[in-house]
């Protein structure tokens, strides 16, 4: 018979699905477990990550406004032109920290909507619970691991496989490199700063200013990479993730066929039958007594 999750066919020989691993004889979805939508909170995510990685790309760039201000600065003997970089550089880091701070919520939120639906799909083989799609991210130390772990385990009861698509690997590492070579690049930065001539008078001032703005463009361009490296593979899996939960969760819906007089409950797509109206007894006439002599013995 076919898979009501994938719709191959089945053998006997086996008790799962060989494409899907759905239990034979098991809905696509478990009937009375709540699903959540993904496919709209997934573009919002992709959007709002897509526009993080272009910003900090951007930001990572200020330092070659910042070198051809310096050499200007050098040859006109004018420090006030040092203070363009600094002002380009603050006016992208505000919108910058916003977006970044509506992907890390919208990132969280698909996390937990996406972890919470595979409870529902059976065969699926949840190893963390689904409270870890928000802890993960946040308790420190944790927030190394765990997050890919719910994510491999997101991806591989999604989208049917038994082992963790290499796309998350890369995701994850791409990911470390991003957020802790941001911070080890942003110590340095503020060091080398630190070290600056306040008041830039003599070319020798001027020359500290550009050679810095040489050295610490490679620096950034570091986890810029990685951090584009990581938004586009984080794109690709939320798409794909989203559109395989979101297909199954439609195929579970339409495995019931929905008649007059049905109703489906919220969380699911559970049919639920109205009680039928009881119907009342047909009133009978009240018994006459029998008249005097008008029957046998009277």
């Amino acid at each position: 018979m076919p898979c009501q999750t994938c719709g191959d066919t089945t053998s006997p020989t086996f008790d799962e699905c060989q494409t899907c691993h759905t239990p034979l004889g098991q809905p696509a979805v478990t009937p009375g477990l709540p699903t959540y939508a993904v496919r709209g909170i997934g573009t919002a995510v992709q959007i709002a990550v897509g526009a993080t990685a272009v910003l900090f790309l951007l930001a990572s760039l200020v330092p070659v406004v910042g070198l051809v201000m310096a050499e200007r600065a050098a040859a006109d003997r004018d420090s006030d032109l040092l203070l363009g970089a600094a002002v380009l550089e603050l006016a992208l880091w505000l919108p910058l920290l916003a977006v970044y701070l509506t992907a890390a919520v919208l990132v969280i939120i698909w996390t937990w909507r996406a972890r919470k639906n595979i409870d529902a799909f059976p065969g699926a083989l949840p190893s963390l619970g689904a409270g870890w799609a928000i802890a993960g991210w946040l308790v420190p130390f944790a927030n190394l691991v765990v997050p890919a772990r719910v994510v491999a385990n997101i991806a591989r009861d999604s989208l049917w496989q038994r082992r963790t698509p290499v796309l998350v690997g890369v995701w994850w590492t791409a990911w470390l490199v991003f957020s802790v070579g941001e911070r080890v690049v942003d110590k340095l930065d503020e060091r080398e700063y630190a070290r600056l001539p306040e008041n830039p008078v003599d070319p020798a001032d001027f020359q500290a200013y550009v050679a810095y703005y040489e050295r610490i463009l490679g620096w950034h361009l570091v986890p810029a990479l990685a951090g584009l490296v990581a938004a586009a593979t984080l794109i690709v899996l939320v798409r794909r993730i989203s559109a395989a939960q979101q297909a199954r969760i439609a195929r579970a819906a339409g495995a019931w066929t929905v008649t007059p007089g049905m109703t489906v409950t919220p969380g699911g797509p559970v049919p639920s039958y109205p009680q039928p109206t009881p119907i009342p007894p047909t009133p009978v006439s009240p018994q006459v007594p029998p008249a005097s002599g008008g029957t046998i013995g009277a």
